[in-house]
């Protein structure tokens, strides 16, 4: 990853966070992108304290011209553009019945059209550098999972999307990969949405006993610099996506008991 350009949407909390430090400290510049300006400069002075070459970028991935301008002021700053990775989301949890139609509108435009953005701007020089395109998506991108409708359909979107990308630019020399962390360490449930679209506030997972965002990033940087395909990070993921094609009627007995037991579980 020496003098590698990274740039990483989502890239001041969580997974985004920890990828900024992975692979900064393997030598690339690292560009990361957020919408809030607070979190911009503090992630930025924390990498500068590490002697990471950054810049930061205020934009909405959900808007175009913000994914458009974040890739020109990429170029303006270092000149290329190495990998990519579409690491913005945002998650729900409420039941399909009870949910307001904007809040999956709001899932997909940054977990499926901000991916789509980003990439479309910075493919040109990902195809000029033969460099990487990465999703972080979930389980769920593989298998729906209950209360999670907008999420899901927005990780699979993403699925067939890259999936599609990746065939078309094979024979570029472009690496693309879908990383699909599982349950990490990190604020998405905090953030995730309800069914009137407030934010819930509060993770119903036990967010001490779950991989964190460290090692969900030198994972992904590791699976990088190998290019790989996939990388489903964790034995309940593997397990969840096998299950689920060739037992997939057990599999959506397995997936409804496991949500009915979560903290104040809709389901």
């Amino acid at each position: 990853m020496k003098n590698k350009v990274v740039l990483i949407t989502g890239g001041t909390s969580g997974i985004g966070k920890a990828l900024a430090f992975s692979f900064g400290r393997e030598g690339a510049k690292v560009v990361i992108t957020g919408r809030n300006q607070e979190n911009l400069i503090a992630t930025s002075q924390e990498l500068q304290q590490q002697n990471i070459d950054n810049l930061s970028v205020k934009a909405d991935v959900s808007n175009e011209a913000d994914c458009q301008r974040m890739v020109a002021e990429t170029i303006a700053k270092f000149g290329q553009l190495d990998v990519l990775i579409n690491n913005a989301g945002i998650s729900m949890r409420a039941l399909f019945e009870s949910l307001d139609l904007d809040v999956i509108r709001k899932v997909m435009n940054i977990n499926f059209y901000g991916t789509v953005y980003a990439t479309k701007f910075a493919l040109p020089y990902i195809i000029e550098a033969k460099g990487s395109i990465i999703g972080i998506s979930s389980i769920a991108g593989y298998r729906g999972l209950p209360a999670r409708t907008g999420y899901s359909a927005s990780k699979f979107a993403m699925h067939g999307f890259l999936e599609t990308l990746r065939t078309e630019v094979m024979n570029k020399g472009v690496h693309v990969m879908i990383a699909c962390p599982g349950f990490t360490s990190s604020n998405i449930r905090n953030t995730a949405l309800t069914a009137t679209g407030a934010v819930q506030g509060e993770s119903p997972l036990d967010e001490g006993n779950i991989m964190s965002a460290e090692e969900v990033a030198n994972r992904i940087l590791k699976a990088t610099k190998q290019r790989k395909r996939d990388l489903v990070m964790t034995t309940q993921g593997k397990l969840t996506v096998f299950l689920n094609k060739w037992l997939p009627g057990l599999t959506d007995k397995l997936v409804l008991n496991h949500f009915k037991k979560e903290k104040d579980s809709p389901v």
